[in-house]
């Protein structure tokens, strides 16, 4: 007789991302081990390891991270409302975030020209704010009814927020090492906004979409206007995640399918509804993780680091 097979460990049934996620890990761990080798031999080496545990380094490190999580959360979740929830063309979306492109180049130019003394990590945290304040007030602003004009105050404000940060951390993470590594400090610079604008980019999305389904999931087996045959199947089918569609696709799709006209009316009303519940959630993610980042940015410096110490000063 044939035994029957004994279940698989749980671990083996882990994401694929999770999988690459460890195994990024394990290859980071001997990439820094590989390197102190290298170093304790006399060798030549990509990466000092030991300038990780300089404070101000890490500090202005973990800032980008911050930066570029949110700034790429922002650029994720804003053109999706306004090209697909509204319906804007590539360029009419565009102009609607130039707002943030006016406000950050004013304060990354004009911060170190009006404020050339200014405390580093009190910039830092007021960019912090100004980008948590852009994304409440974006969140605060949207509803079904709402226009492509609610995200000109939350652009402009994380306009000016993203121009502070990029005003100080460039300055406070090269100059907190020796010239001679300040090639190492960019590539280091670089790996963390790339990982960043990734991982923020992703679990805005992944935010999203899973909002997304829930909300529309909801609505529908709620609907009075939508059979219970219908929902249960959207239930069964779209349980993995559903696209972010716009109105007109959406009317398309069911009108293809053979759905009546007043159902197919409630379907599309509960997508706009779930779309905008979706974006709220996502948004609302960012403005945690904002709130998170204004802590982090404690460990930036407070004096610039062309300042000379106040002993020199007073003497």
């Amino acid at each position: 007789m044939v035994q029957p097979k004994a279940d698989a460990p749980a671990w083996l049934g882990l994401s694929p991302s999770i999988w690459l996620i460890l195994s990024g890990g394990v290859v980071l761990r001997v990439f820094l081990w590989w390197e102190n080798h290298r170093l304790a031999r006399g060798h030549a080496a990509l990466l000092d390891p030991a300038m990780l545990r300089n404070p101000t380094l890490r500090g202005g490190l973990t800032a980008f991270f911050f930066q570029y999580f949110l700034q790429s959360g922002l650029f994720f979740a804003v053109p999706l409302f306004l090209s697909v929830a509204l319906g804007l063309s590539a360029i009419a979306t565009g102009v609607r975030l130039l707002p943030l492109s006016l406000t950050l180049l004013l304060a990354a130019a004009g911060i170190p020209r009006v404020f050339p003394h200014a405390s580093p990590r009190r910039v830092v945290q007021i960019g912090f704010v100004c980008l948590f304040a852009g994304i409440v007030v974006m969140v605060a602003a949207l509803d079904a009814g709402a226009g492509p004009e609610i995200v000109t105050w939350p652009m402009l404000l994380a306009g000016l927020g993203i121009g502070a940060l990029a005003s100080q951390l460039g300055a406070v993470t090269v100059s907190s090492v020796p010239d001679e590594q300040s090639g190492e400090v960019g590539g280091i610079q670089n790996t963390l906004t790339n990982l960043g604008a990734s991982i923020g980019t992703a679990l805005a999305g992944a935010v999203l979409i899973s909002a997304l389904t829930a909300s529309f999931l909801s609505g529908v087996q709620n609907n009075p206007a939508v059979p219970k045959d219908l929902a249960a199947k959207a239930q069964v089918e779209l349980a993995g995640g559903i696209p972010f569609m716009s109105d007109k696709d959406l009317q398309a799709a069911l009108d293809k399918a053979g759905v009546p006209a007043k159902t197919a009316d409630a379907i599309v009303e509960e997508n706009a509804n779930a779309r905008i519940d979706a974006l709220r959630t996502s948004l609302s993610l960012l403005a945690v993780v904002a709130v998170i980042a204004m802590f982090a940015g404690r460990r930036i410096p407070t004096r610039q680091p062309s300042a000379a110490p106040a002993s020199e000063h007073a003497a």
